[in-house]
């Protein structure tokens, strides 16, 4: 792509544009000299509904080193991606004081379909990026907050969408060998074929890890997409298919490395790993104005965990394993048009969704050396929902515009236990979920926002329709299959040559929180929750060569009507801080300088331990000639020793008391790293 950046032009206008005019917008660029656009710095005042929503394009991560793909989703301000297990799992994502484990309540999409997993086998909202190329994302796409009506399940905390490119300038080879058998290697190229543009690429990577347990990860990422039309009138189809298998070292209990039984990179159950396939099909079209997007998902999930070791079962050991297989299928419609409402112009839009995921076995086993020994539970599920939203955006004046959403949601499910038939069931729920925004542009580069949402988190349907605990046979009492999430923010927008900050104040309380559970490797439902906090977010380019951004967010989160003294939430970070320079020095000299810290969290209600700070920073240098590109990206240059995520439980290791020992278990961060890359563009 040489030293012009990806243009994202398209903005949020374009958001759901599904032809090749980004891609060729970035072609014809790169005959111009000197000009590069970063994605912060593209104007959102006048389109734009809150503070905390905006865009990222593909320039301002292009020179970003990443440890893992899921990362990506840092691009977010206020996100947090990090790990406690293996690369191929999804990862674990804090935001607004959220732990949101591996998805709840941040709802993802790529190409127009959602990525997150409802009744998965590992945890509600499982949100998996893994078959992400990065060099292909296009654009970021994200909006905070419940408030807006496009968007329903997980979306409380926020929503990112990710927009693959339909063509490359140039065919692209690139490989990458770095620290610890780091290995990978992508070939990607488009071409013009039957009036549209075909788009090819395979990715496939190898890693052992810093661990005493060698990684072994093999993952292979495709993708093939087709593309043809114009913005207005166009239409895509894709097709992405994705395998990985790897070995797991997950969080261990800190006193297993201070007693010596452990070093900091070992692992206590040896068996440990998974393995996943994800099959995609996605297709868009834009008709004028209306938008059509439909997606079929084949998945595969297999995760052998323990946590606990010898707690439960001082003989067999307490190694479990989850296994997920379905097909998900789903679509949406959006119809765009003007009206007036007397003399005042209202822009309107209606949609209408729907999904179905098609589960055909969700399960929990025990197992012994990565060896199945029993059914805990195993069912067959249907769960399908459908929505329909409308809003309006009416400009009150030339100023100041108002926007009012309604959505609709209604779900359905037919849970078939097989292990234990007293927990099948048959139900539904539905939900309404009003919207309101008030944006106000009180001088040509400033915009201020008032939002109020509501919006909601589906829960697990296996706990909707539960009558007895399937391993001590108590009964249970069953959960709400769809919890309310309300919010409110005030917020303001910069915008000035070279220049944009935002900043916002938020609240939200949800009905109930979903909890990761640290020793049985799952979410569940707790209670009521209400959180408040500022975010603040710059971009600054002061010079055509050095780019500085930088985000902040300070959040207070208690649970909700709980006896006193225990209303801490555990793994709530309260504060986050990134920031990052992007250099690009001219004579194809660029680089790049990323900070990331999140702060001390609770890791029990009565808030008497917690966990400790965590501070990275990754450096990335480039040198780029005619079609040839050498980089080098060093990962925790500072070989920082801190922890990637931290939980207390009760664990026992073979010699202790029966009740186990309750302990800090953590999962450090990777030591630091080398990776030099080479990329050759045909």
């Amino acid at each position: 792509m040489g030293r012009i950046g990806h243009i994202a032009t398209g903005l949020a206008l374009a958001a759901l544009c599904p032809t090749g005019a980004l891609a060729q917008t970035q072609q014809d660029a790169d005959s111009q000299a000197d000009i590069i656009v970063y994605g912060r710095n593209l104007p959102q005042i006048g389109t734009a509904l809150s503070a905390s929503q905006g865009v990222v394009g593909y320039r301002d991560f292009e020179d970003r080193p990443l440890a893992r793909v899921g990362e990506m989703v840092e691009n977010v301000p206020g996100v947090i991606a990090t790990q406690h297990s293996g690369t191929g799992k999804a990862n674990q994502y804090f935001l607004r004081g959220f732990n949101l484990d591996h998805g709840t309540d941040f709802a993802g999409f790529v190409d127009g379909a959602p990525v997150n997993m409802r009744t998965h086998g590992h945890g509600q909202g499982y949100l998996d990026f893994n078959f992400l190329i990065p060099e292909l994302v296009e654009r970021i796409d994200y909006r905070k907050g419940p408030y807006f009506a496009d968007v329903g399940d997980f979306s409380a905390a926020g929503t990112v969408q990710f927009k693959t490119l339909d063509r490359l300038a140039r065919p692209l080879v690139e490989v990458t060998a770095g620290s610890y058998g780091y290995y990978r290697a992508l070939a990607a190229g488009s071409s013009v074929v039957g009036g549209g543009d075909l788009l090819l690429a395979i990715d496939g990577t190898r890693s052992n890890g810093p661990w005493d347990l060698n990684e072994d990860l093999k993952k292979v990422n495709g993708l093939i997409k087709y593309s043809r039309g114009t913005a207005d009138q166009g239409w895509n189809i894709g097709f992405t298919g994705y395998h990985a298998t790897w070995n797991a070292t997950d969080q261990v209990p800190e006193r297993a490395i201070s007693d010596g039984l452990i070093s900091r990179w070992g692992t206590i159950d040896p068996a440990l790993g998974g393995r996943t396939t994800r099959l995609g099909l996605t297709g868009n079209a834009v008709l004028g104005a209306t938008q059509i997007s439909a997606y079929a998902t084949y998945y595969d999930f297999l995760l052998t965990s323990n946590f606990t070791y010898f707690l439960n079962d001082p003989v067999h050991g307490d190694e479990f394993q989850q296994r997920d297989r379905r097909g998900v299928f789903g679509g949406s419609v959006r119809h765009g048009l003007d009206a007036h409402l007397g003399a005042m112009p209202v822009a309107v839009t209606l949609g209408a969704e729907g999904r179905w995921d098609h589960i055909g076995k969700v399960g929990l086993y025990s197992s012994v050396a990565g060896v199945t020994r029993a059914t805990v539970r195993e069912d067959k599920v249907d769960e399908y929902s459908g929505a329909a939203f409308v809003d309006a955006t009416a400009a009150l004046t030339d100023r100041l515009r108002l926007s009012l959403g309604l959505r609709g949601d209604v779900y359905g499910y037919d849970v078939a236990a097989r292990s234990l038939p007293v927990n099948s069931g048959k139900g539904s729920d539905a939900m309404l979920s009003p919207k309101a925004a008030l944006a106000w542009r009180a001088t040509d580069s400033l915009e201020l926002y008032a939002n109020y949402g509501e919006s909601f988190h589906s829960n697990d349907v296996r706990g909707a329709a539960i009558r007895v605990d399937p391993v001590t046979g108590d009964p249970v009492d069953p959960v709400p299959v769809l919890v309310k999430a309300r919010g409110q923010e005030v917020g303001a927008r910069i915008e000035r040559p070279n220049f944009t900050a935002s900043i916002n104040a938020f609240h939200l309380s949800l009905g109930s929180e979903l909890v990761f559970v640290g020793d049985g490797g799952s979410t569940e439902p707790n209670d009521a929750t209400r959180r408040y906090g500022v975010e603040a977010t710059i971009f600054w380019q002061p010079v055509r060569w050095l780019a500085l951004d930088a985000a902040g967010a300070l959040t207070h989160t208690r649970f909700h009507d709980v006896d006193p003294g225990q209303d801490h939430i555990p793994n709530a970070v309260s504060e986050v801080v990134s920031a990052g320079a992007t250099l690009d020095l001219g004579r194809g000299i660029s680089g790049s300088l990323r900070l990331r810290h999140f702060g001390s969290a609770p890791l029990i209600e009565d808030d008497s331990v917690r966990s400790r700070p965590t501070t990275l920073v990754n450096m990335g240098a480039y040198y780029s000639l005619t079609r040839m590109k050498v980089g080098l990206d060093i990962l925790n240059l500072f070989n920082a020793r801190d922890a990637d995520i931290s939980y207390y439980y009760a664990s026992r290791l073979p010699g202790e008391p029966a009740e186990g020992v309750e302990d800090r278990h953590i999962h450090p961060v990777e030591p630091r790293q080398f990776r030099v890359s080479l990329r050759y563009q045909l």
